[in-house]
Order: C-alpha cells, then structure tokens, then sequence
C-alpha cells in the first residue's frame, strides 16, 4: 500500500543503505514542528490515524518494483533490494503525542524507531499527513476561539486543495473544536455532524422566493435554513419569517452581516420566531468572526449571531497554508552501539538523542527519552515491534482532550495576536548530549 507514495530521494537512500550493508542498522527519527507558523501561538496535533494506517499497510507491490527497476536512478542498484521490497514492513515503533495535544516550536510529534529503511522511506508521507491535519485543526481553534462560544461549521471542501484533502480537513476542523461540517463523506466516515441546506441556485431555480423557501421547508422540516440574500436579505427575512415554522433558522451570506444580523433578527422576533437561527457565512476567518462576536469595539455589542460557516480560509489555513515541519535522524543503533546524530547547517540545526516533552503547570521540558520528569509525558507508544500497541482514541475523545487542553493554555496564548511564547526548556541531561555530540561531530 502506498509504496510509491513518497520522494524518489527516499527510496534512492534506501538503495544507497542496502548496498551500503546499513538495512539493519536501527534508526530513530522525530517529526518536529520547527518554528510555529507566523501566526500562530500554539499548534494542535492531528493526523495520527491516517499516519498509523499508512505505517501498518505500507508495502510495495510487484507493478511498483518493476517500476522502480525501470528508472535510471535504479540501474546500479543490488537486484537483492528488489526482493527486499517484495517483503517490505513496518516492523518497527512508532511513539506520537496524542491527538488535540497543544504543540509549541521544538517538540517532537512523533518519534520512530526501526531498521534504517524502514524509518526513512516513511519520511514524506507522515510529513505531509501530519502537517495538513494540523494545520487546519490549528486554524478551527482560533475560528472557534473567536466565536466566543457560538457554533462554527466547516464549510471548505470547494476551496481545499483536493476533494481528500476536503474530507481530511473537515476531520481536522472537527478535531480542533467546529460543531459540524458540509462536508458528507467526512459524515460517513468519521462521524462529523453534517450541516448545510440549499444554495443560491435552489432559489434562483423557482419562479419566485417564497415559493423555494416553501419547496425547502416541505423537503427538510425542522432542518430548514433559509437563505435570505439571493435577492434582497431583508425581504427574504420577511418571506422567510411569514412562512414560519418548521425551520432552524437562517443564513446570510454577503452584505454588511453585523447589521443585517440585526434586522433580520428584529424580523424574526416580530413574527414569533425567537427560537430561529442566524447564521452567517461569507470569506470568514477569525479576524471577522471576533469582529461580528464581539462588536468590535467597546461599548458595541456582538451581531445577534448564532453560527458562523467558514469556507476557503479555514479548508486551506490560509493564513498559514505551511508547516514548518522536520523529520529527522537523532540516533543510529549499530550492533547495538548508539550514535547520536544531528544537523548543524545555519539556521536548520537538529537535536541529537530520542526525546520525551513533559508538561508542567508553567512550561514544557524536553528531555532525552528514558528520563523522567515531572508533568505529563507528552510521546506515547502507539506501535510496537510493527503491531498497534492499543486502539487510538476515537475523534470525539480527540476533540475533547483539544477542547480541554486548550482552556488550560494561558489566557494569552488563546488570544488570535501573537504573544510571548510558552516556555520550553532542555532537560540537563539533553543540554549535554547536545553539547557532546557537537563536539564529536566528524564531518
């Protein structure tokens, strides 16, 4: 499964390790974010199911072999590591911070260990399924944030960068704190409550408003949400309010949404509808929807709205569409004798030795794997000797621990403005590993 589904370099090294003799040799990796995004105070960790299954069902199948055995890159390469593909495993451990986890710059995600082919080879895939997820489950805790409490929908499947990508990231948008998606498949497969009714066109497509607010109200009931502003919003507030129950509420998509919010409430009231919803869409992002929930200034009250749909800016982060993310060598086992490994080109240094985050009350530590330390243990075994070591939490589990993990950040670290960072420290033991393995360096 997925053999091909990485970088050719990745699989041109592992030709280069087995030539070499090195396909024993047992290497442990970190997936770390490097420096958080320009906007961003805290990352959520998301993707691990998708990284697991990727780990559990990698292989190679015999139309990818002869494939790679057509390409010039191969043409030297020992006909042994083709049959060494044929049998191709994850057989090693996999050590990963849980889901909703609150993540700063410099803490691993994600630590694997196993023989040196089949730590490497991984490399792109997790890269890319960890880094996505993230992003976009990052970006829903600030639109949720921002809200203040009101509803927010994910609503980005038409803007994402592919249709999966849409399905992933209505995941991550539920995982890091949205109340639903548009987004069916997502439904279906994970769980996410649905949420969407009609658009433009529906309205456009009867001879007369009233006459596609009545057609949607017989098709969904209870469900109905009216889309007032195909025409003019507030008329369609009045055609909408004189058509009456059932109906969950409304939607306004364009215009002014703080003040059209307020009459079309006004209108709703007037006809006996206090129980009837607003919802308002249209190119949001946090930045907006703390403007429309808040007022935006003192002494402005918030929009009378009750759900917020995001689209484009939440489905791509679009603030912040790129992880800083780096999966790095930190230690080589060779018949059984350690090597610590690291980077120190300008501006792109690693840290030597497998690592454990602990997180206190007042700041995060970063020790060498094996140390202990007070708080609590962020990287836990989720595969061992190639096998799952227990089922991974569920989504709504996942949601939860973000959810509260979050309120336990500090009060400015919620904030959408960027702020003084988190502390986060090297443990004594890890300053001087670092410090050894600088000055042992053999280029």
């Amino acid at each position: 499964m997925n053999g091909l589904l990485t970088d050719l370099y990745e699989l041109t090294m592992a030709a280069g390790y087995f030539q070499a003799g090195k396909a024993e040799e047992i290497a442990t990796f970190e997936f770390t974010v490097r420096k958080l995004p320009e906007h961003r105070n805290f990352v959520v960790a998301a993707g691990l199911p998708q990284a697991v299954d990727y780990l559990l069902n990698l292989s190679f199948s015999g139309e990818e072999i002869a494939y790679l055995r057509s390409l010039k890159q191969f043409s030297h390469a020992p006909p042994a590591f083709f049959d060494y593909l044929r049998s191709f495993r994850f057989t090693g451990d996999l050590f990963a911070v849980p889901e909703g986890t609150p993540l700063f710059a410099g803490e691993p995600l994600l630590s694997l260990r196993a023989p040196i082919i089949e730590a490497q080879i991984p490399e792109t895939y997790l890269l890319s399924a960890i880094a996505f997820p993230t992003l976009i489950a990052s970006k829903a805790a600030r639109c949720v944030q921002a809200a203040a409490g009101r509803a927010v929908v994910e609503f980005g499947t038409r803007r994402a960068h592919t249709p999966e990508a849409g399905v992933l990231g209505a995941r991550a948008a539920y995982l890091g704190g949205c109340a639903a998606t548009s987004n069916t498949l997502a439904g279906m497969q994970f769980g996410v409550p649905v949420s969407g009714t009609s658009a433009h066109a529906f309205v456009m497509s009867f001879a007369c408003e009233m006459e596609a607010f009545r057609h949607l109200q017989r098709t969904l009931g209870e469900s109905t949400v009216q889309l007032l502003d195909t025409y003019d919003a507030i008329a369609g507030a009045r055609r909408a309010a004189k058509l009456g129950k059932p109906m969950w509420g409304v939607r306004l998509d364009s215009g002014d949404l703080a003040a059209l919010s307020r009459q079309v409430r006004g209108i709703l009231d007037e006809a006996g509808l206090p129980d009837a919803k607003i919802m308002a869409t249209g190119d949001l992002d946090e930045y907006k929807i703390r403007e429309l929930a808040t007022g935006g200034a003192p002494g402005v009250p918030g929009a009378p709205i009750d759900a917020f749909g995001v689209g484009t800016q939440l489905a791509t982060s679009a603030d912040a569409p790129a992880l800083s993310a780096v999966y790095k060598m930190v230690e080589l086992s060779i018949s059984g004798i350690k090597r610590f490994t690291a980077k120190y080109s300008a501006d792109k240094i690693s840290v030597p030795g497998a690592k454990q985050v602990f997180r206190g009350e007042t700041r995060d530590v970063i020790a060498r794997c094996g140390e202990c330390g007070s708080g609590e243990a962020l990287l836990r075994p989720v595969i061992l000797n190639g096998r799952l070591a227990e089922p991974l939490p569920t989504l709504e589990e996942a949601r939860t621990r973000a959810a509260q993990s979050i309120a336990k950040l500090a009060p400015a670290l919620r904030e959408l403005q960027v702020t003084e960072p988190w502390p986060v420290i090297y443990s004594r033991e890890l300053r001087e590993l670092i410090g050894c393995t600088q000055r042992n360096l053999r280029p």
